[in-house]
């Protein structure tokens, strides 16, 4: 397994896969971050034994393996910076939310040793101090090989996650983002903009009504709380799918608002009973 391993981002993710890593396989770990008191924090706290604001200083750490925790926006840049400082046989792979047209051009940059990788971890803390070293245990990470990844590299970053507790499974890059537009990108764009609505009625009716949240309204927008940055380059780079399922959202709730307005007694029923069940299937 992976020996020498930089980790490109030292916050929540990076910090929590390093820490994961460290648990179950004797391995030095490099980090790189544009904040320095990141760096610090993440060598006092054990994620990372060295660190550098300097990608170039990877040249000399010769990794086996780098990942990057980086906002997926950045990932260009970065693969950029890496290309011609790595030793040949060095896997890349990242922790990142969005695939689709991102594999391909890193894949364009970086040659076939990239595998993307999407963890489906994480809570809306952000910050090395908050890494949790059992974040991936038990939880399902989807990696996006195309026809031009290499099958070692593939197989290396598989076994790496099942190590860790991890339940792998393959994806088109493409479907991934179909996918995860609907079931993790909504939810958190509908988050964001419950919040923006509340905002608007305390301004209308002059009462502040974040002075007043029960418990439902808690658990619902508590991803509204994640890194705006990280959630800002996700909204951009999976436009299409967002769009799309946000347009689906506004339909579906178009229908609701016209059932209450029109107090349709056994159609909203219905609605209610139908978007329950649904629920009731999730695991």
């Amino acid at each position: 397994m992976f020996k020498r391993v930089a980790i490109v981002g030292v916050g929540f993710m990076g910090g929590s896969f390093s820490f994961a890593l460290q648990s179950c396989f004797p391995c030095e770990v490099f980090g790189v971050d544009i904040n320095p008191t990141a760096l610090e924090r993440a060598k006092a706290l054990g994620a990372i034994q060295e660190g550098s604001t300097n990608l170039e200083k990877l040249s000399h750490f010769r990794p086996e393996l780098v990942v990057l925790a980086t906002p997926v926006r950045t990932f260009e840049g970065i693969a950029k910076g890496l290309k011609d400082i790595l030793p040949p046989r060095t896997v890349i792979t990242d922790l990142g939310s969005v695939k689709g047209h991102i594999v391909y051009r890193m894949e364009e940059i970086l040659g076939e040793n990239f595998v993307g990788g999407h963890p489906i971890a994480g809570t809306e803390k952000s910050g090395v101090e908050n890494s949790i070293k059992d974040l991936f245990k038990g939880k399902r990470t989807i990696l996006t090989p195309t026809h031009r990844t290499n099958r070692e590299a593939l197989e290396k970053v598989k076994e790496l996650w099942e190590a860790i507790g991890s339940k792998v499974e393959f994806m088109d890059p493409y479907d991934h983002d179909v996918v995860f537009g609907a079931v993790s990108h909504l939810p958190h764009a509908v988050a964001f903009a419950l919040i923006d609505a509340l905002l608007l009625l305390t301004k209308k009716t002059n009462i502040d009504l974040f002075q007043y949240p029960g418990g439902g309204f808690k658990d619902f927008t508590r991803i509204a709380a994640s890194d705006p940055i990280m959630w800002r380059d996700i909204f951009l780079e999976n436009k299409h799918n967002i769009l799309d399922a946000i347009d689906c959202y506004i339909s579906s709730l178009k229908r609701l608002r016209e059932l209450i307005a029109e107090e349709r007694v056994e159609e909203l029923t219905q609605y209610l009973k139908e978007s329950r069940e649904n629920r009731l299937r999730i695991e």
